[in-house]
């Protein structure tokens, strides 16, 4: 029985995502500001250390949610609303990027082969066995934030997913259609393209040492 003033339940207790899913479904229209507030900040991440630029960011935020809103009155549950979210994600930041082809980044290829050399060389990188403290300095966040944006979308999508939003493999394989080799492939090579790219940058920071 509804009594006048009383609080929806979506609104007064901490819900999971299938909860509030199956609240909209019958009606209540209020938990798109929980499931709004609990995932923007996560599409964001995700859509910022692909595309590196705030405005596109922010416009694939506003069309995930427009997406997502527009269809969840038919949503079936078949996988989590965590991994739909994901996947609208996704699939709208590689329609940005493609709107975008012309960016200044490195063709697959050309990483591939600088990546290549590198698993031909032995050893480690001096700077790899530096104190993190040493590492993660300001000027150091730069490099890497540069680095990350001369890598190609197909590679940068799952060091994105995998290493800032602590996917697993088999999950982000599941989101960009990938096996889960396929996953590990890239992002060691991906991994291994940004140590190249960071190398003389810590050989002239560190060599006084």
């Amino acid at each position: 029985m509804n009594h006048p003033g009383k609080k929806k339940l979506a609104d007064t207790v901490e819900r999971s995502d299938e909860e509030l899913v199956a609240f909209f479904q019958q009606g209540d229209k209020s938990v798109v500001d929980q499931l709004l507030q609990r995932y923007y900040s996560r599409v964001y991440r995700l859509a910022f250390g692909i595309l590196r630029n705030p405005q596109d960011a922010e416009e694939v935020i506003q069309e995930v949610f427009l997406k997502i809103f527009q269809k969840l009155g038919s949503f079936k549950g078949e996988s989590t609303f965590s991994s739909w979210l994901y996947r609208v994600a996704v699939n709208t930041t590689f329609m940005k990027i493609r709107e975008r082809r012309g960016a200044d980044v490195l063709p697959i290829e050309s990483v591939e082969q600088l990546i290549d050399e590198e698993l031909g060389k032995s050893g480690g990188s001096e700077w790899a066995r530096k104190p993190d403290d040493e590492l993660l300095s300001e000027e150091a966040i730069k490099k890497i934030t540069e680095a990350m944006e001369e890598l190609p979308e197909e590679f940068n999508m799952v060091v994105t997913l995998r290493d800032i939003e602590g996917l697993s493999t088999e999950e982000v394989g599941k989101l960009l259609g990938l096996t889960p080799a396929a996953v590990k492939s890239r992002l060691h090579r991906a991994r291994l393209f940004l140590r190249k790219r960071l190398d003389d940058f810590y050989q002239q920071l560190f060599e006084g040492d």
